[in-house]
């Protein structure tokens, strides 16, 4: 079972995933929405669309635009729409 981890802290768990290029999706209902902060980052993917991005906060400590989502993505990329995603030092498990 996918798992997200940072500082000690389980971001996100679920059976149910996407994977896309090497990446894990997570579904939004496995998220821990108490890590997350809203960031005003953006990146374009010429086929997937414009990502989203969240920071991770764990214990005071803050992992900057370290999630990712696709709130509203192009076709070829529905199936991952509003599933998060994640980097910079997050470790998933699969």
């Amino acid at each position: 079972m996918p798992k997200a981890q940072w500082n000690g802290a389980t971001l996100a768990e679920t059976e149910s995933f996407e994977e896309v290029e090497g990446n894990v999706y997570f579904p939004p209902d496995a998220l821990k929405r108490a890590h997350f902060e809203d960031s005003d980052h953006t990146s374009v993917c010429g086929w997937k669309g414009t990502a989203r991005y969240y920071h991770v906060v764990v214990d005071g400590q803050r992992n900057e635009n370290a999630a990712w989502t696709y709130p509203e993505p192009k076709d070829a990329a529905k199936k991952i729409a509003g599933y998060v995603a994640f980097w910079n030092g997050v470790d998933v498990e699969r």
